[in-house]
């Protein structure tokens, strides 16, 4: 009798873990050499002022290494324009994630909410490593699942790793904003995140296909079922989930700290006592991702004064907008640039408060190729996506 390769039982019990509550997946979490597909990755560096991450690099069949690709994490594989595979011994890796490994149990809760049958064709956004896209395949056999994503090096790793154990989905280097490699599918779900929502994918959409995709700078999870009209109707999903946004280049754009240096402590232009208590945006995310709804595309920093423990919020904009807004025994909010961005923040949450602080998950979504947007339970707030 042949002895099961060591990482047979972390597969198991890393599906007994994560599909509890799907298991249908059982099956293929169990079969899936998740090892393989992620040899090596970065792990942040704690504490460290720059951002830095450093490489783990395991023995294959070591416990260390089945211990972190059979836990139910997220395994870092790029970070700025480095991928793991391409670091060297001691290398240090700078900035922010672009690729990745996604928590299995994730990826399992977000491919049942799909709900893929025998015989569908399903398009998996976001290859990475290639995990999804081999859970898709051995589920719904290779032929019926195509991955695809914007960096080639990411596509062509993963067709090779996934063939090394028997799996050969359709592998294709597209930038999904755009057209995609066939003209119709009745599943697409998304690891990576979006906004607006893309027409390819509409129109690519069959009529009863559903689409499973997050918001880009938001935890919001939609799930909508395509209607014969050609507008794809759902909600947002109780449960959060956060990706890497899409990208067209080696790593995302830099961030505003040229807008920082002046937000940091000058005055601003205008400057007046909060219109209430100045919330923490990190504790308080459903006024985060509704201000990012309605004020797209700005950078929010925040810290702590070391003397009092008084808090500041920075919100910066690619405009030279900026505002920094000071807790403590004087509360102040200091603006400048072209827009008044904490006065958006204020007005987005007096407009939330107005309509009953609503909880973000009974928000209807309707998406459609002319246009795509976000209802609040009584359709007065509606945010184009």
């Amino acid at each position: 009798m042949t002895e099961a390769p060591p990482w047979t039982g972390a597969a198991k019990a890393l599906a007994d873990k994560v599909t509890a509550e799907a298991p249908a997946w059982h099956d293929a979490v169990s079969n899936t050499p998740r090892h393989r597909l992620v040899p090596r990755w970065w792990q942040r560096i704690p504490d460290s002022p720059t951002q830095e991450w450093e490489l783990a690099d395991l023995p294959e069949n070591s416990p260390e290494r089945l211990h972190a690709a059979y836990t139910d994490e997220t395994l870092v594989t790029r970070v700025g324009p480095t991928h793991a595979d391409h670091a060297t011994p001691g290398e240090h890796g700078k900035g922010d994630p672009t690729s990745s490994s996604t928590l299995p149990g994730l990826i399992v809760s977000m491919a049942h909410r799909l709900d893929a049958k025998p015989g569908h064709h399903v398009l998996d956004v976001g290859t990475g490593s290639g995990y999804s896209a081999g859970l898709f395949a051995r589920r719904f056999g290779d032929d019926n699942v195509t991955s695809v994503d914007v960096d080639p090096y990411l596509v062509e790793v993963a067709r090779t790793r996934l063939a090394e154990f028997g799996r050969s989905p359709r592998v294709e280097v597209v930038d999904a904003t755009g057209e995609l490699p066939e003209p119709e599918y009745d599943r697409i779900m998304a690891t990576v995140s979006v906004r607006p929502v893309p027409p390819s994918w509409l129109r690519a959409l069959r009529p009863g296909g559903r689409l499973v995709t997050t918001i880009a700078q938001t935890a919001l999870l939609i799930t909508a079922d395509m209607g014969a009209d050609g507008i794809a109707r759902g909600t947002v999903q109780p449960d959060p989930a956060t990706f890497m946004e899409t990208r067209q280049g080696a790593d995302y754009p830099a961030k505003l700290n040229d807008v920082f240096v002046s937000a940091r402590v000058r005055e601003g232009e205008d400057v007046r006592p909060p219109d209430g208590a100045i919330p923490d945006l990190w504790q308080e995310w459903p006024l985060r991702w509704l201000y990012e709804l309605d004020t797209p595309g700005i950078e929010t920093r925040a810290a702590t004064y070391p003397d009092d423990g008084g808090r500041v919020v920075w919100l910066l904009a690619a405009d030279g907008s900026w505002a920094r807004a000071e807790d403590g025994r004087s509360p102040v909010v200091h603006q400048g640039g072209p827009r008044r961005l904490w006065d958006d923040l204020e007005r987005v949450r007096r407009k939330w408060e107005e309509n009953n602080r609503f909880s973000l998950h009974a928000m209807r979504a309707e998406l459609s190729p002319e246009g795509s947007r976000l209802l609040s339970p009584d359709d007065s707030w509606r945010f184009p996506i």
